[in-house]
């Protein structure tokens, strides 16, 4: 099916078209210049009202219609950037290229890149609302912030002074039939290592771990997905009892929040251990296929071999360091909610890790439901630093959700959803972050629910956005909007 035979099949009030019309529009988080533009070229040719801040969040504001004029204003919310991630050798170019749409079993895919279905769909469905002119609702604020997914930096930047609503309906959710109502808080944490570098010479090989599902660290942490640095780091720690080594460079990871699915490292081996060196990697991948063989099904570990040479390389006592943090520091899930059954309560995720240059470079995401613990696990990464006489700097930090036991938007959502789809919703919290907790920051009272059609694979080039779900979950919110009266 193509992208009209979508729309003419499909298409309900412009939802899915928008959602295509932004998706030619580069909006990779820290490039926010051109989606921002876009969207305040739409409020001025729709004859919206809007304001466009100096972080480039953009809010646009529609009257209620008649008979709702007393209700107080409704915010609709989403993020305009995305995770900007391609499949290995697929050079894109996420600043200035459109992304390359298909349709296929119901869902909407991105050739060889991420969809950035999060949070893209929320603006279509903004973009939608404000141009619709024949449904029933209160006042509307559109509230869509720039780079959510690098640190919320778009919502801490928000003037509460400019939203008068105290109803909100953040569109940043993957799970039709969900209405969330709580979420993590979350900072992010770096170790900087400083490397010394010696000349050795040998045989060079490039070591590509790959094939591994990688993922959203926060709503997949916990889905037992292998991390493509560690597993290196796992090769690494293991193959020399068999054959000796030096490290020349070693990365994996291309964003914080996700679970790395690629990692790579050049290594020197003494020309005389070339075999040894082989049959044991050829004995450890057979292993790791075995053991990740439910898990990581696509797992992979190739060695490429590239001649004789001298090379610069790390001196043992950094690679030893290097080792030791990727061997022994935390990662994944820390810790279970004791009170929402199979809620993960705190995790890590080493989402960037590359030692290239004269220091290494460890990136996590923090998260935690628990404020005290969140700092705990900062504290212990920078111990671990201290130890190894490396540098930690935390930052992009953001609070946690709450969930409210009294919500009236939420028992609203819950009855207008039975009415529609005829079952009851699931209302839960979730490990991930989102701008709901830097919201009720600001604005304490606000009362918020998250919601948001199906989306599979988010933060990896098998990302897709299901279609008829998108469809639904938009005159779902119709409905809910109209019921506000």
């Amino acid at each position: 099916m193509t992208i009209e035979e979508m729309y003419q099949k499909y298409d309900y009030k412009n939802v899915l078209r928008y959602f295509c019309e932004i998706s030619r529009v580069p909006r990779g988080s820290g490039h926010n210049e051109k989606i921002s533009a876009y969207l305040a070229e739409f409020a001025k040719e729709h004859g919206i009202s809007c304001v466009q801040d100096e972080s480039l969040n953009i809010i646009m504001y529609k009257p209620a219609t008649k008979g709702y004029e007393e209700h107080t204003p409704v915010i609709i919310q989403g993020h305009m950037d995305m995770v900007c991630v391609t499949e290995p050798g697929v050079p894109h170019d996420f600043i200035n290229e459109p992304l390359d749409l298909f349709v296929e079993n119901g869902y909407i895919g991105a050739r060889g890149t991420t969809l950035g279905g999060d949070d893209g769909i929320a603006v279509a469905m903004g973009l939608a609302l404000m141009a619709d002119n024949t449904i029933s609702h209160p006042a509307l604020e559109l509230v869509i912030t720039t780079d959510e997914e690098t640190g919320m930096d778009g919502a801490k930047n928000l003037d509460p002074s400019l939203l008068k609503g105290r109803y909100l309906l953040n569109l940043d959710s993957e799970e039709e039939g969900t209405v969330l109502a709580g979420c993590a808080g979350g900072l992010s944490a770096e170790i900087i290592l400083p490397l010394k570098k010696e000349y050795a010479g040998g045989h060079k090989f490039r070591v590509t771990v790959s094939g591994l599902l990688g993922g959203h660290s926060g709503s997949e942490i916990n889905r037992n997905r292998a991390n493509a640095v560690l597993l290196l780091a796992r090769y690494l720690f293991e193959v020399r009892e068999s054959a000796e080594y030096a490290v020349i460079s070693m990365s994996g990871g291309e964003k914080g929040n996700a679970i790395p699915s690629l990692a790579q490292a050049e290594i020197v081996v003494d020309s005389s251990e070339q075999e040894e060196f082989k049959a044991a990697t050829k004995a450890l991948v057979e292993k790791y296929r075995k053991e990740l063989a439910v898990s990581e099904p696509g797992v992979d570990l190739v060695l490429e071999e590239q001649g004789q040479g001298r090379y610069e390389i790390m001196h043992p006592t950094s690679f030893e360091k290097i080792l030791f943090l990727l061997i022994n520091a935390p990662n994944g899930v820390q810790t279970m909610s004791a009170s929402l059954p199979g809620l993960v309560e705190s995790s890590l995720n080493l989402g960037i890790f590359d030692a290239k240059g004269e220091s290494a470079h460890f990136k996590y995401s923090v998260r935690s439901s628990v404020g005290s613990y969140k700092y705990y696990i900062r504290d212990r990464l920078a111990y671990l630093a201290e130890f190894m006489g490396a540098e930690f700097v935390s930052g992009a930090e953001y609070p946690a959700w709450e969930y409210r036991t009294d919500s009236p938007l939420r028992d609203l959502f819950v009855r207008v959803f039975r009415e529609d789809y005829g079952y009851e919703p699931k209302v839960e919290a979730i490990h991930a972050g989102l701008e709901c907790g830097l919201i009720c920051e600001k604005i304490p009272d606000m009362d918020i629910v998250s919601l948001g059609p199906d989306m599979r694979d988010i933060h990896t080039p098998k990302e897709r956005l299901g279609i008829e779900s998108s469809i639904r979950v938009y005159q779902f919110i119709e409905h809910l909007l109209a019921e506000m009266k």
